[in-house]
C-alpha cells in the first residue's frame, strides 16, 4: 500500500525508527500507526537480542553537575564503534544517564553487581520488620522475598523508571538506543560525587550549649 510521507514521519517522531523502517512497518500493518509501532518494537527487541553478545568498548563519558556544584555526575556508556560514539543520540543518552545517577543516586547498575553480603543484610533487614510487624513465618519469607525484589528495582540503576519519562526504565531506553543507533549500547560504570558525603558532620546540642553559657 502506498505510505504518505506525513504518516512515517509522524510514526518516526513517535518511535525514533528509521525512515525506511517506519515505511515498511506502516506497510506490514495496512497503515494502522498502534500496529505499526507494536511491529518496530517487536523488531527492536530482537535486535537487541542478537546484539546482546556482541563486545562493546568504545563510547564515551556523560557528565552533570547539579545543585550549585553540589553533585556531580560521570557516566561510562559503551557503544560497538567510534563513529556511534559520535552519535548526537548517543551523547545525548549519556549526558541523561548522569543526570538521572544524579537524582535518583542509584548503588549499582545492574542487580548481578550487588554483592551476595549486601543482599543477606537487607533480607534481616526486611526480615525483622516483618516480625516486628507480627506476621507469620511463611507470610513474613513471601514478603521478605517481594520487598528485596522492590528493594533491587530502587538501587540497581538499569531497573529505575527514568526520571525524564517514568514509563520507561533506564534499561528500556538502553534497549530502544541500541535498536535504533544498531549497535550493543551499554551502561558499564557511574562514579557519583555529593558534597560533604561520609563526612561526620558536627552536630551542637545549641540548647544545651545557651544554657551552659548561662550558668544552669
Amino acid at each position: 500500500m502506498s505510505v504518505s510521507a506525513s504518516v512515517v514521519k509522524e510514526l518516526r517522531d513517535r518511535t525514533g525508527a528509521g525512515f525506511m523502517d517506519c515505511k515498511a512497518a506502516l506497510a506490514e500493518t495496512d497503515g494502522d500507526m498502534d500496529k505499526a509501532i507494536e511491529y518496530l518494537q517487536k523488531k527492536q527487541l530482537a535486535s537487541v537480542t542478537k546484539k546482546a553478545g556482541r563486545i562493546a568498548a568504545e563510547g564515551t563519558c556523560g557528565s552533570y553537575v547539579h545543585a550549585g556544584g553540589r553533585i556531580a555526575v560521570l557516566v561510562e556508556v559503551n557503544c560497538e564503534t567510534d563513529f556511534v560514539a559520535r552519535n548526537e543520540d548517543f551523547q545525548a543518552f549519556a549526558r541523561d544517564i548522569a543526570m538521572h545517577v544524579a537524582a535518583s543516586n542509584p548503588l549499582v547498575v545492574r542487580d548481578t553487581e550487588i554483592d551476595a553480603a549486601e543482599i543477606a543484610h537487607q533480607k534481616e533487614i526486611f526480615k525483622g520488620q516483618a516480625i516486628e510487624e507480627g506476621k507469620p513465618a511463611n507470610i513474613a519469607e513471601k514478603m521478605v522475598e517481594g520487598r528485596l525484589k522492590k528493594w533491587l528495582k530502587e538501587v540497581c540503576l538499569l531497573d529505575q523508571p527514568f526520571v525524564k519519562d517514568p514509563d520507561k526504565t533506564v534499561g528500556d531506553l538502553e534497549k530502544e538506543l541500541t535498536g535504533k543507533l544498531g549497535e550493543k549500547i551499554s551502561v558499564r560504570r557511574f562514579t557519583r560525587y555529593e558534597v560533604g558525603e561520609g563526612i561526620e558532620k558536627r552536630s551542637d546540642d545549641f540548647a544545651a550549649e545557651v544554657a551552659k553559657q548561662a550558668g544552669l
